[in-house]
């Protein structure tokens, strides 16, 4: 057999993996409206620049008729390709083989770039499209499966780990996304631990895919899902655009973009922007969109624990992660959802060097037995910790009112914040007038037998209160704010501290790990 003999064999084996299933599973996965593990990653990557591994592999079972179906790849396609020309590691699992069940060698190509990434320092990417375990390989399926939640352990806060669900993800394969940084479901796809036929038999409720495990619930009701993309495409594109914000790694900055937005660019609108009355809701992602580069904000779980709003953008071309209450849902106030989702986005920005720009406006804690049984104390302790272990920079801007225990949570200076502004209008107080009044002069108000009277005294006394504690002076007098600034003048001031912050080192006593409370 001479040398093109054997390169015509190579050629033809290769034709013989990139179909995968075959060309007539790859139509069912087209008639379905969805792409095939490399189309996904073709699209993913810079053109031309993807790298496979591990092409010819295929399984070893023998049993249940699988010896004599043997497809090359094995139902996932990994390697290694660039995005804007920067490193990334990518699996993909292939639906039109054994419908993109997890098989022993299928598991041992997953880990194999996963420790590749690890070992260079750049983001793995993974695109799941599978039923589960393999059946027929038993607990070597099983096995595959922890192997791979090992590497994700391994990779965490080391290198940026993204999962993207463009089918279903079940069983044991859901927690492999559940390790990684972000996730993304397109419309369609759903993930579960045990599906509908299963919840039926034991629970006895009757549920769909959809309502049980469908991208929407993930993203407003369990906060598994962090991004919903209409389609495929569109879930590779946010892939790619998270992707700008991020390091490669924990050992380095993230990428600085070029930014043709004035850094003194004053914004008068936010002058203005906070209403008369203290109760009255606005929308403080007008605040982010004004202050930062060019007005992009790339949300992060927008329909989760809508209370807060965290996510990405650039101030002077320089990432940072912003945390932000949101007065227009349930007025701000801090809630175990909310909690949880701060939380985890403020270690994500330690973990990769992302300052963190945390703007307040909180009326404290949510109240009520739902809350207290749920465990709100141990919840709201998560993101105390957060901001307390971060050792990023974090520059806070009280906008309106910083009220009780969430003061000190909502990155106070007392948990290491670097730099502290204040809105000219902001309260930060134990708790608001009203509510301090009763508290306070309770004996006398209690002594009214009229309720006009009573009411005149209470309000006189609100007044008194505001003046003495609606304002940020008395914060300032104690230095734990650095200084009161102009509203429209929030973008320059925020660009400087970040200049000046940039060579900051700060360190935590040298341990195994914290004990977060989980």
């Amino acid at each position: 057999m001479g040398m093109q003999a054997k390169i015509d064999e190579l050629l033809k084996k290769r034709e013989q993996a990139r179909l995968g299933g075959g060309e007539k599973r790859i139509d069912v996965q087209h008639e379905k409206g969805k792409m095939t593990a490399r189309e996904r990653i073709e699209l993913l990557l810079d053109e031309g620049s993807f790298e496979e591994f591990d092409m010819f592999v295929s399984h070893r079972t023998i049993g249940f008729g699988l010896e004599k179906q043997q497809y090359l790849s094995d139902g996932v396609v990994t390697g290694y390709g660039t995005i804007d020309g920067r490193l990334v590691y990518v699996f993909s699992q292939d639906f039109t083989v054994f419908g993109g069940s997890l098989s022993e060698m299928f598991a041992q190509k997953i880990v194999k770039v996963m420790e590749k990434a690890l070992k260079i320092g750049a983001p793995i990417i993974g695109i799941n499209d599978s039923g589960g375990a393999r059946i027929q390989e038993g607990v070597k399926s099983l096995g595959g499966y922890a192997d791979i939640f090992q590497q994700n352990i391994m990779a965490s806060g080391v290198v940026p780990q993204i999962s993207a669900i463009f089918g279903p993800c079940a069983g044991g394969a859901v927690y492999s996304p559940a390790l990684t940084d972000f996730t993304i479901m397109s419309k369609g796809s759903y993930m579960f631990v045990t599906g509908p036929k299963v919840v039926k038999t034991v629970t006895g409720e009757t549920v769909t895919t959809e309502e049980l495990g469908g991208a929407q619930v993930h993203a407003t009701k369990s906060g598994v899902n962090h991004f919903v993309s209409e389609d495929e495409a569109e879930g590779l594109l946010l892939i790619r655009k998270i992707l700008s914000y991020l390091p490669q790694n924990n050992m380095e900055d993230p990428p600085h973009k070029v930014c043709n937005d004035p850094i003194d660019r004053l914004e008068d609108t936010l002058n203005n922007i906070i209403p008369e009355s203290a109760n009255k809701p606005y929308n403080v992602k007008d605040v982010i969109f004004s202050i930062v580069d060019n007005g992009e904000f790339l949300e992060v779980q927008r329909q989760y624990a809508q209370n807060i709003v965290v996510g990405f953008a650039t101030f002077n071309g320089s990432s940072v992660g912003i945390v932000a209450n949101q007065p227009n849902y349930l007025a701000g106030v801090l809630d175990i959802n909310a909690s949880r989702k701060a939380a985890r986005f403020v270690r994500f920005c330690d973990a990769f060097n992302i300052p963190i720009v945390t703007l307040v406006d909180v009326p404290g804690f949510l109240p009520g037995t739902t809350q207290e049984y749920g465990g709100i104390i141990i919840h709201g302790a998560k993101l105390l910790f957060a901001y307390g272990e971060a050792t990023v920079p974090k520059i806070t801007i009280i906008l309106r009112k910083a009220y009780g225990g969430a003061y000190d949570v909502m990155s106070s200076k007392h948990l290491r914040g670097d730099i502290n502004y204040s809105w000219p209008g902001a309260e930060i107080a134990v708790m608001g007038a009203k509510g301090a009044v009763e508290v306070l002069y309770s004996k006398e108000l209690n002594a009214f037998t009229n309720p006009e009277e009573r009411a005149k005294y209470s309000l006189e006394k609100e007044e008194e209160y505001k003046e003495k504690f609606a304002n940020p002076y008395v914060a300032a007098k104690y230095g734990y704010i650095d200084d009161v600034i102009e509203p429209r003048n929030t973008r320059f001031r925020i660009i400087r501290a970040l200049q000046m912050l940039s060579t900051k080192k700060d360190s935590n006593p040298p341990k195994k790990h914290s004990n977060l409370p989980l």
